[in-house]
């Protein structure tokens, strides 16, 4: 196990959002009461002052980042703050993200990485609500609007909120190993499960629900139906439409074709069963619709670079 103590420090706004910095920094700490990990924690504001989340919580650092040594892992969180960064932070991210060993970004931080130019040729993400704003306003990131966590090199940027926890997970178990990880994660109660590449969102969640309402029925019957037959023709008939007009209104009302919605929710059954039971691949392969276990190996690996049993082995949902 490495002895080394990793340095963290975690930047400081006003309007920051802070389970940002709590969440990441709790797991730090809870990782550092095992014997041969060590992460000092310090925040740091632009000019030391304390500042006020935006949850009205004020937030006291430790130091202003000009007289802030120089960290191992700089952590740069989200919140309102980000949408008009004072010009003075954009500056010091600048010049001092490009020193730290590691740089990650929690929720809609990456909009400040990408400010002080620190995202350009990168595979990022962020908050789901603002993925487009990001891809827009920065051309050169590459913005991947589906996963929880991206690793990319030294650089690692999250979704919202919660996802900065499972990313301050996965890079503690990165450091000293998956048994300190876990026993992290069951001291905060949580699961170490979630893959960086899980979606943000189910299935019902990133689709629009359906205006209509044989349409809005068929959406939940499907997710209830795994392993119905869910082809076009199946589909339509039982939402009594034609193919073409099916395929056609189900895109317009929830964004998602018939075909990319069915294979959304089979693989987060899939995924499901695989984390909660210990049901054998060939019975998952079928309870979640792909017939055999190939076809689901085949699907897992497009989506989440990872086999089935792999999978298992990984996320399998641990006891509290």
């Amino acid at each position: 196990m490495k002895q080394r103590s990793v340095h963290v420090l975690v930047v400081l706004f006003e309007g920051v959002q802070s389970l940002d910095v709590s969440g990441p920094m709790e797991v730090f700490a809870g990782a550092s009461r095992f014997p041969g990990v060590s992460y000092r924690l310090r925040t740091a504001s632009l000019d030391g002052a304390q500042v006020r989340c935006s949850s009205g919580l004020t937030l006291v650092p430790d130091t202003a980042l000009a007289d802030a040594p120089a960290p191992d892992l700089l952590l740069v969180p989200g919140g309102p703050g980000t949408r008009t960064p004072a010009p003075e932070l954009v500056d010091w991210l600048r010049v001092h993200a490009p020193r730290a060993r590691e740089l990650v970004s929690v929720c809609t931080g990456a909009l400040l990485l990408a400010e002080a130019g620190q995202l350009d040729g990168h595979r990022v993400t962020t908050h789901w609500s603002v993925c487009g704003t990001l891809a827009r306003r920065f051309p050169e990131v590459r913005v991947d609007p589906d996963p929880i966590f991206v690793r990319d090199g030294r650089l690692a940027t999250s979704a919202g909120v919660t996802a900065g926890i499972d990313l301050a997970l996965a890079l503690v178990e990165e450091e000293h190993g998956r048994d300190v990880a876990l026993a992290v994660a069951r001291q905060l109660v949580v699961f170490l499960r979630r893959p960086g590449n899980q979606a943000q969102f189910s299935a019902q969640l990133t689709a629009q629900t359906a205006v209509r309402e044989p349409l809005r029925e068929l959406q939940h019957w499907i997710t209830e139906h795994p392993d119905a037959d869910l082809s076009v023709e199946a589909l339509a008939a039982r939402a009594r439409l034609s193919p073409r007009h099916f395929a056609r209104a189900f895109q317009a009302e929830t964004g998602l074709t018939p075909g990319r919605y069915v294979e959304r929710v089979r693989l987060e059954q899939a995924r499901r069963l695989l984390e909660d039971t210990t049901e054998g691949i060939t019975g998952i392969s079928r309870a979640s619709g792909y017939g055999t276990p190939e076809a689901m190996r085949r699907a897992f690996v497009k989506a989440l670079g990872a086999a089935p049993a792999e999978y298992r082995r990984r996320f399998r949902s641990q006891p509290v």
